[in-house]
């Protein structure tokens, strides 16, 4: 999807708030600190690094009486590096000096009963890690040695295999710990349902259809708790696939772009006046851009500025020179006040924007803050239902090259959840491709998927002009087929992928483009051809609208799904209704979320493509 051309729960910092309430307090502050010789040794405190977004992180310990009388008070000491220091905390004062800290009990929080844990956090900055633990003026592991015991690491994420509709079995790879693990902890949606010993487990009693999200924390032979792995989201089998996407609620859902307005002269109204505001539950306003690690304004003259008359507005009335809102946000209000049923989400990104997502990925929670600021600016919120993240690609290459990780997406992902709730639409759009290797195994798109309500998969423009000689071949195949150019390259196998990776069937939606891809210089009518460049296109070589192609050079075969045309030297492959018929077909015998295309202003005046996969889903 190409920006700019003519086509295309809760957060890591889940206590951040809290920590307001527990500044850091000066030296001169402090209670006396216990001696050695009132060392408890009957009291553990662990330490865990609950989330790190590159510029600071997120700190926990926890105390535990592991004696058989109550503590009546405790306090923790322990050293950071250089670099590394305490910016705020919750639930205990924290003060520091050099480079030592010291967190002592509120004055509700002091008396612990035997057995009994208190848990007190901060953010930080620096990289470092703390060493000569004390507790009580002893070591943190209730032994003699100092700093004491090392918690385990985080295992691997749990795999999800042998999925029915009350059952799933996890696997994960060993934590390491330089005492020893001593067992695990399996959590689901956050909440321990069993203590293993080994590295698998079978959860049963599930409920059918339902949603889920699984990790795993690893417990030592001194019982301390490391960080909890990476999420694995499962789906169970059968059931209503509930509240989201599924049969008979299925998304439809289009792109309107901001450019439209000008050269294709395509405005909010065409919604309307082509019969397809009727038809579709979704649309994506595309884009907004993303810079110096927020959102920010796509064009601002076309979103918001952009003065429309009587005949241009959905409702027939003009803008006023002095209106808070007009441009495209303003008619986008407008349509909704005349089909309630449509949601309308943000997109932000696409092909030329994606640049800016490495850095924003960064500091994730400053960056849906950002975006959430920006998408309920008073002027416009309203209008948006959601957002849709469109990063081509997180850890692979679009027009530039990211190497943020396979985490970044789900972090970035886990951010905007936290911070729009759940009564806002989270989606994005991601790659389609699924060659061994490619960009969908490049991301944990399983993670990301228990924060977001679905993904586009833009299974389109997988072959092009790009490739100037060739060979000429479907942009958008369904399938593969003998002498597809590159294996993976298809929507069937990049649903297969994304499903085998734990992305629920209901969170995918199948992308359509309503625009061909065509070389010249063709001889060869069948695909395969080889060709000299791009064939002409009206804005762009090598790109075409549905509704100039289907009278210019109009169908003469089909493959793997997608028709394809030969006309003089010219060679073309777009989707029909015909065939977005039979690929709605598909997804639904795949249990899909639904569809959406890229995009409107491809379509016919009178939404025939829109109407094809309207009546194709159901």
């Amino acid at each position: 999807m190409n920006s700019q051309s003519a086509l295309h729960r809760p957060g890591f910092r889940s206590r951040a708030v809290a920590g307001l309430t527990a500044l850091l307090l000066p030296l001169a502050a402090l209670v006396g600190l216990a001696t050695p010789a009132e060392a408890a040794t009957s009291a553990t405190a662990t330490y865990t690094k609950a989330s790190d977004w590159g510029t600071g992180f997120e700190g926990k310990w926890t105390v535990k009486n592991t004696g058989t009388t109550s503590l009546s008070s405790w306090t923790v000491e322990w050293d950071f590096p250089a670099g590394t220091a305490v910016t705020s905390g919750w639930d205990a004062d924290i003060t520091g000096a050099a480079n030592h800290w010291t967190a002592k009990n509120k004055t509700w929080n002091g008396t612990l009963a035997p057995g009994a844990t208190v848990t007190f956090g901060f953010n930080g900055t620096g990289s470092g890690a703390p060493t000569g633990c004390k507790l009580n003026g002893g070591s943190c592991d209730g032994g003699p040695s100092v700093p004491g015991d090392n918690p385990p690491s985080a295992p691997g994420t749990p795999t999800a295999s042998e999925i029915t509709n009350t059952s799933v079995k996890l696997s994960w790879t060993a934590a390491t710990d330089d005492k020893g693990i001593k067992n695990y902890d399996v959590l689901r949606d956050g909440a321990k349902v069993a203590t293993v010993t080994g590295t698998t487990y079978t959860n049963t009693g599930l409920t059918a259809g339902t949603d889920y999200s699984y990790t795993v924390q690893a417990r030592d032979t001194a019982d301390q708790t490391g960080p909890v792995s990476g999420a694995r989201a499962v789906r169970t089998t059968g059931g209503d696939p509930g509240p989201g996407p599924g049969p008979g609620s299925k998304v439809k859902l289009g792109y309107f772009t901001e450019w439209g307005v000008y050269g294709r002269n395509y405005h909010v109204k065409n919604l309307d006046t082509s019969g397809s505001a009727a038809k579709i539950t979704h649309i994506n306003y595309a884009f907004g851009n993303v810079t110096g690690g927020k959102c920010t304004i796509g064009d601002s003259y076309a979103d918001y500025e952009k003065a429309y008359t009587a005949d241009q507005s959905v409702d027939g009335v003009a803008d006023t020179w002095d209106q808070p809102l007009r441009g495209s946000f303003n008619q986008l209000r407008k349509l909704k006040a005349k089909y309630p049923h449509i949601k309308v989400l943000w997109s932000f990104g696409g092909w030329t924007w994606s640049g800016g997502f490495g850095q924003a990925v960064q500091n994730p929670a400053a960056f849906a803050q950002s975006c959430y600021d920006l998408v309920e600016d008073p002027r416009w919120a309203d209008v948006f239902d959601g957002i849709d993240l469109d990063w081509e690609y997180p850890n692979a290459c679009g027009l530039t090259c990211d190497t943020s990780g396979p985490a970044s997406f789900k972090n970035m992902m886990q951010a905007m959840r936290a911070k729009f709730g759940p009564n806002y639409l989270v989606t994005a759009a991601t790659t389609a491709d699924a060659s061994a290797g490619g960009k969908i195994d490049k991301v944990d798109y399983a993670g990301a998927a228990q924060y977001m309500d679905w993904f586009n998969v833009m299974t389109y423009d997988f072959f092009g002009a790009f490739a100037a000689q060739g060979p000429t071949a479907p942009h958008s195949p369904l399938t593969s087929y003998p002498g597809i150019p590159q294996a993976g390259f298809n929507s069937a196998e990049a649903i297969a992928k994304f499903k085998a990776q734990g992305v629920p069937a209901n969170k995918l939606l199948l992308g359509i483009g309503f625009y061909g891809r065509g070389w010249t210089g063709v001889t060869q009518a069948t695909p395969g051809g080889t060709a000299t460049g791009a064939a002409p296109g009206t804005y762009e070589a090598g790109i075409e609208d549905y509704k100039v192609l289907k009278n210019t050079c109009p169908p003469t075969g089909t493959i793997a799904g997608t028709s394809y045309a030969k006309c003089g030297s010219n060679w073309w492959s777009y989707d029909t209704p015909a065939t977005i018929t039979s690929k709605m077909a598909w997804a639904n015998q795949q249990s899909l979320g639904g569809a959406f295309f890229w995009d409107f202003t491809g379509d016919t005046a009178n939404g025939e493509l829109v109407t094809a996969l309207n009546n194709g889903l159901g």
